[in-house]
């Protein structure tokens, strides 16, 4: 049976690679587990009640019930993201076009798998299947600011074993080795008119596009206490991975007589991404019979994204960037509050708040392909215990992101400036189901 379990796990990595939209700073995924959405996430890393606490702290594991444990939860994602220009300056040469590029955001849905079981009276073992990186961002290709961007798109999948130990009834610690698989798509138009010079007219341009994808190892740890009969602290770190990523590029509606030019010649190219490492503190405090209260601070280093060269790596111009994508981002806090309200009978209701700081320094800095700002987060939800085996988790968040000024200004490489606000809010709603054998 735990081999029949662990092969189901790990084969459903494949279709999890379908998160497009980032719901955390920048483009990191909160969706991980569903009992945690109804609380927003607070108390994350000390709450140990199912099987997603292999992802929140692995420590987590010796606080459930003696056996074995599966969850398989859903989180449909429907994001809102949508440009208004302000004083944007066309690219150079480009007098068409200039709109202001629809809703950037699309619906998805995003699954993820947990497992845990004991194997002794101290030991448990676990493994998570799920994403922890999403984004894309999709514009019309008649919008004004495509010459910076059109489509960027990361897809991830991480496969993340892990163990606990108990040290005590009230101390445990654990730790896991995450395996991810990463990918990245953009699509840019590329100013044609501007290339040659002016020499072919006005309005001329192409598209490029480029593909990288590879793998990367990290690991997490962490531990949980409690400080007494009715509060429980839990600390977990998370690691930064070094990717390595390779593809190809490729240009089209290039015209015959720039045909030759290497710098619109496809190819082979990489690009090295260091994802941001995490450090979270969480707390749980019984108020009673019925209430939890519940708090969380989560540190992520977004200062690891600074400039990003995409090398070329076959031609006459490798070891040259075909583009370095400009990001400058600054570490973040996450800070949030939570409780929960345990009815008689069967069911636990939820509620929380949050405030996901963005990495994004400035407007001058903000970026087409991540426009992204500060968000809220209110959220609630509920538990139904359907039986000693069978339990039920939905968890509903809406989303509010701070109005986002940009004043993205590229000019000198013939891609325009792009000056304006974005406006975007997301609906998450989740739900998971714990079988306990």
């Amino acid at each position: 049976m735990k081999k029949n379990v662990l092969a189901l796990l790990v084969a459903s990595a494949l279709p999890f690679v379908c998160a497009k939209q980032a719901q955390a700073a920048a483009f990191g995924l909160a969706e991980q587990g569903v009992s945690g959405l109804g609380n927003a996430y607070a108390g994350a890393a000390a709450a140990a009640e199912d099987a997603s606490t292999v992802w929140w702290n692995p420590a987590g594991m010796s606080r459930l019930p003696s056996g074995k444990h599966v969850l398989l939860g859903g989180h449909a994602i429907v994001p809102s993201t949508k440009f208004s220009n302000g004083s944007s300056v066309p690219a150079a040469l480009q007098t068409t076009n200039n709109g202001n590029g629809g809703d950037a955001g699309e619906a998805v849905f995003l699954p993820n798998v947990f497992y845990v079981m004991d194997f002794g009276p101290q030991w448990n073992f676990g493994i998570g299947v799920n994403v922890p990186f999403g984004l894309k961002t999709e514009y019309g290709s008649d919008w004004v600011g495509r010459f910076q961007g059109i489509k960027s798109e990361v897809q991830t999948v991480n496969i993340n074993p892990s163990v606990s130990y108990k040290l005590s009834p009230g101390a445990s610690v654990g730790g896991g080795v995450s395996y991810q698989r990463g990918k990245i798509d953009l699509e840019t138009a590329v100013n044609i008119s501007a290339a040659a010079g002016g020499a072919l007219g006005p309005n001329v341009e192409g598209r490029n596009k480029t593909s990288v994808d590879g793998d990367a190892w990290g690991f997490n740890v962490g531990a949980l206490f409690d400080l007494g009969p009715a509060t429980r602290l839990g600390v977990h770190y998370r690691s930064s991975l070094d990717y390595k990523l390779d593809g190809d590029t490729s240009f089209s509606g290039v015209p015959a007589p720039l045909a030759a030019n290497p710098l619109l010649s496809g190819g082979n190219v990489k690009l090295d991404l260091k994802t941001p490492a995490t450090l979270s503190f969480s707390g749980v405090h019984k108020l009673g019979s019925q209430w939890d209260l519940l708090a969380d601070v989560t540190w992520t280093e977004w200062s690891k994204i600074d400039r990003l060269p995409l090398i070329r790596t076959s031609g006459s111009l490798s070891g040259q960037p075909l583009d370095t994508l400009v990001f400058n981002f600054e570490d973040t806090w996450r800070v949030s509050l939570g409780a929960n309200y345990r009815m008689s009978g069967q069911w636990t209701l939820r509620g929380g708040v949050a405030y996901d700081q963005s990495p994004v320094p400035n407007a001058d800095t903000r970026s087409v392909r991540l426009p992204d700002n500060d968000r809220y987060w209110l959220a609630f939800g509920g538990t139904y215990q359907m039986s000693k085996a069978g339990r039920l988790d939905f968890g509903y968040a809406f989303v509010n992101f701070k109005d986002a000024d940009i004043n993205n200004d590229q000019r000198a490489a013939g891609r325009g400036l792009v000056n304006g606000t974005y406006k975007a809010t997301v609906n998450v709603l989740s739900v998971s189901y714990q079988h306990s054998f």
